[in-house]
């Protein structure tokens, strides 16, 4: 079973190529003199909004790239599984070793089955689609799919660190308009 930690080096990697997103997340861009930026702008309430906008973009997508860590991560143990299934047919193959095995039916129906020693196995691809390929061809499929998978979720991670950081941005600058709005009202009532 994969964990995050198999991430870790292709987490790495993937920052040190310079990639900030992998899925074309816009880059919020930090205002720190709020004077000079609201200088050239007209109404507070209207970049307000669009920040507030830009910041549920994100949380939308934010969403989106959870459903897809999620689905990920139900993904790679199933294609695990499927390699490890693998090995054990190879294994019985060289010792001609039939397998005895229970296999479902439907929800808590089982058969039992005995396998005979075989260099060909079906894989789901999706879609209702089921392949027949040799063991080695089905292994290699596999590798790939899994060495795929945990990339994915590598960039998954890498794309919602980088969007927690525009999403705080974001915050900050709705939060430093914010004040800076109270404190010029407060100036001009002052006068």
């Amino acid at each position: 079973m994969a964990s995050t930690t198999a991430c870790e080096p292709i987490e790495e990697s993937l920052k040190k190529s310079g990639k900030k997103s992998f899925a074309g997340i816009p880059e919020a861009t930090f205002v720190d003199d709020v004077d000079a930026y609201m200088k050239d702008r007209e109404g507070v309430e209207s970049i307000l909004r669009q920040l507030d906008e830009q910041h549920g973009k994100y949380k939308f997508m934010e969403l989106n790239l959870m459903a897809r860590k999620k689905k990920l991560k139900s993904q790679i143990p199933d294609i695990q599984k499927s390699l490890d299934m693998i090995q054990v047919l190879e294994a019985k193959k060289k010792s001609e070793e039939k397998i005895e095995t229970n296999f479902l039916l439907s929800d808590l129906l089982y058969s039992r089955a005995v396998i005979e020693p075989t260099d060909k196995v079906c894989l789901w691809l999706g879609a209702n689609v089921m392949l027949e390929y040799t063991l080695e061809d089905a292994k290699a499929l596999l590798e790939k799919n899994h060495e795929t998978a945990m990339k994915n979720l590598a960039q998954v991670h890498h794309d919602l660190d980088f969007l927690r950081d525009q999403m705080t941005t974001t915050e900050v600058n709705m939060a430093r308009l914010y004040n800076w709005d109270v404190k010029r009202r407060q100036a001009l009532n002052a006068k």
